[in-house]
This record gives C-alpha cells, sequence and structure tokens, in this order.
C-alpha cells in the first residue's frame, strides 16, 4: 500500500526537522568542547551592569531601522504603511526563526505584514529576497573593506594567514551566494513574460487551480522587484542597507564592552559577518550555527580564552533570543492572535 500525498509530505518534514537538529548538534559540539564551565561563570559575573543594561535596549533597535528600509521596498505598491507593523513584522518574524527551524520566519514575516497592510503576499516575499540579498552583498563588502585595509593597521592588529584565508573563504561563499540571488532575480523582473511562461511548465503537473494559484503569487513576486527599475532607488536602498548593519555592529561593539572586551569599531566588521553566516544556517532558533561561528571568531580573530568566547556567545545569543520572543509574543497577545496561528501563515499564505 502506498503511503497518501500527505503522509508522505509528514515524513518529509520531520525528516527535515530531523537533519536540522542533527547540523545544530554537531555544531554544538564543537562550541562546547573543552569548555571549563568554572572559567565560563567567573567571566560571565565579570561584567559592567550599565553597559549591558545599554546593549538590552539597543537589542530590537535592528527591527526598527529593518522595518524603515522595508518601508522603502514597499512604497511602489503602498505609499502609507505603518511603522509600527513593519516593526511589530520584523519582530514576529524573527520570534518565529528563533523558536522553529527551518528558518520559517522569512515567510512569516512578509505573510504578516501582508495581511496587516492589505498588501498582495507575492510582492511582499519579492520585497523579502531584495532585502535578504542586499544583506549579503552590505557585509561582504563591509568584510573585504576589513580585509583590503590590512596594511594600514597591521602594525596594530595581527591576525593570522589561516584566519585571513578562512574569512576570503567564507566571504566568496556568501558573495557567490548573493550574486546568485541578485542575478536570479533581475533574470525575473526584467525577463517576467519568459519567466512565468516557465514556471507555468514546471507548475503543469498540479491541478489547474492550484496552478493558477502558484502562477498568480509568482507574478505578484516578479512585481515585488520593481525596486530594481530606479538606479537611484538601488542607491538609497544601499545606503539603508549599510545604516542597518552599521547599528547592528554598534550593538555587538557595546556589549562586548559590558565584558571588558575593549575591540575597536572598525575590527568587529569580521564578526558580525561571520555570525551572519552562523545565523542563516536553518538550525532551530539559529542554534549550534551561530555559537560556532561567534567563538571561531572571538578566539580566531581576537584571541579570546575560548571559556570567555563560550560565555559571551551564550549571553548574546540568549539576550537577543529572549528580548526578540518577549517583544514578538507581546505582539501577538496584544491583537489576541495565537502563535499556533502565526505559524499557520505559512499554509495559507503558499
Amino acid at each position: 500500500m502506498t503511503p497518501s500525498r500527505d503522509e508522505a509530505d509528514l515524513v518529509k518534514k520531520y525528516f527535515r526537522l530531523i537533519i536540522f537538529f542533527l547540523i545544530s548538534l554537531i555544531f554544538l559540539y564543537f562550541f562546547f568542547r573543552k569548555v571549563d564551565w568554572s572559567e565560563v561563570a567567573k567571566y560571565l559575573t565579570e561584567v559592567n551592569p550599565l553597559i549591558f543594561t545599554m546593549s538590552i535596549l539597543l537589542t530590537p533597535l535592528h527591527l526598527l531601522t529593518r522595518g524603515a528600509r522595508w518601508r522603502f521596498l514597499l512604497l511602489p505598491e503602498k505609499s502609507k504603511i505603518s511603522l509600527w507593523n513593519l516593526f511589530a513584522s520584523n519582530a514576529v518574524g524573527f520570534t518565529v526563526t528563533f523558536l522553529f527551524p527551518g528558518r520559517l520566519g522569512e515567510l512569516v514575516k512578509p505573510l504578516y505584514l501582508a495581511q496587516k497592510e492589505g498588501i498582495k503576499k507575492g510582492f511582499v516575499l519579492g520585497t523579502v529576497v531584495v532585502e535578504r540579498t542586499f544583506d549579503i552583498f552590505t557585509m561582504c563588502f563591509l568584510l573585504g573593506l576589513f580585509l583590503v585595509a590590512q596594511p594600514l593597521y597591521s602594525a596594530l592588529f595581527k591576525i593570522d594567514e589561516a584566519v585571513n584565508d578562512n574569512l576570503r573563504f567564507w566571504g566568496s561563499v556568501a558573495l557567490i551566494f548573493a550574486s546568485f540571488l541578485l542575478m536570479a532575480s533581475l533574470l525575473l523582473y526584467f525577463f517576467k513574460d519568459p519567466s512565468l511562461r516557465l514556471i507555468s511548465f514546471f507548475l503543469r503537473p498540479l491541478p489547474l487551480k492550484v496552478r493558477q494559484s502558484l502562477l498568480g503569487l509568482a507574478e505578484e513576486f516578479i512585481i515585488g522587484l520593481k525596486f530594481f527599475h530606479s538606479l537611484k532607488a538601488v542607491l538609497i536602498y544601499i545606503a539603508l542597507s549599510f545604516l542597518v548593519w552599521l547599528l547592528i555592529i554598534f550593538y555587538y561593539w557595546v556589549f562586548f564592552l559590558a565584558y571588558g572586551v575593549n575591540l575597536s569599531f572598525f575590527f568587529l566588521f569580521p564578526y558580525v559577518f561571520l555570525t551572519m553566516v552562523g545565523a542563516s544556517i536553518p538550525t532551530p532558533g539559529m542554534v549550534g550555527g551561530f555559537h560556532y561561528f561567534s567563538k571561531l571568531a572571538l578566539t580566531s580573530i581576537y584571541g579570546l580564552d575560548p571559556n570567555l568566547a563560550v560565555g559571551i556567545t551564550l549571553v548574546t545569543h540568549a539576550l537577543q533570543l529572549v528580548v526578540t520572543c518577549l517583544i514578538g509574543y507581546g505582539i501577538l497577545w496584544k491583537e489576541g492572535i495565537s502563535f499556533f496561528q502565526i505559524v499557520q501563515l505559512r499554509e495559507k499564505g503558499i
């Protein structure tokens, strides 16, 4: 007896979950290996409470700056969008990402905003692809700036050549991935009709109603890329992307100061880049990937004690998770929406 389609989908879903959890456990093994917990506890108690409080207040700042940047992409569809809804969409999306594997929040975030603002779902999904593409390009540029400027600061801050090679490798991987996303987006937008015909061809095995629904969503998605039509819009968005990420780096700079790690703002570029790489791995709550790459950067680039690196990483991840989830849950509670309902947006929207 052959399994039904629903049963097959359920098996695939659980198989993906198992894979995500295994990946997370592998990264956590290398993160926790040879940790002296007494040393970790000692380091964690040596914190400046005033500066730490400031880092807590700065934690949700990126939700606001991302919202302001996102509004710029949505202007072609709707001129007046509530900044609060943009902030709330980011908060809810990141909350889902923190609590579920597979970066599910990347889908919940635009679908939540589309529902709140009455915007076409496919259009908002298209803008999120633009967001992620420029996030990667921005951090690749900042990492490249750090690597190119090494002769200027080599006397003050020396990096092992093997570490440089790792940075170049991950920078190249990220750049290739972002370039692929950019080229795919440009091809979809500037060759809309051929793209829709190709999508329609691949959707042919599906029932007519489903095929028409997905094709309509694909057309809305492509329209969401119309931002690329204006060079001025692209340049403004690039500037906003730098603002978003420089403020994220500022958050980490303040957070490290709370634990007595006094690093130059400029020298934190590779750390934030590597944590971005780790966070992009679709593990539950970004656990494992973020932790491993954070420890790797802190120990190999800045020469921190591994126990201090573990403690700092655990606290900054926990801080972001707790603050973001409290905000996300607070927003959903205020609106009378259950967490189950918000997760179901993915099934209903796509």
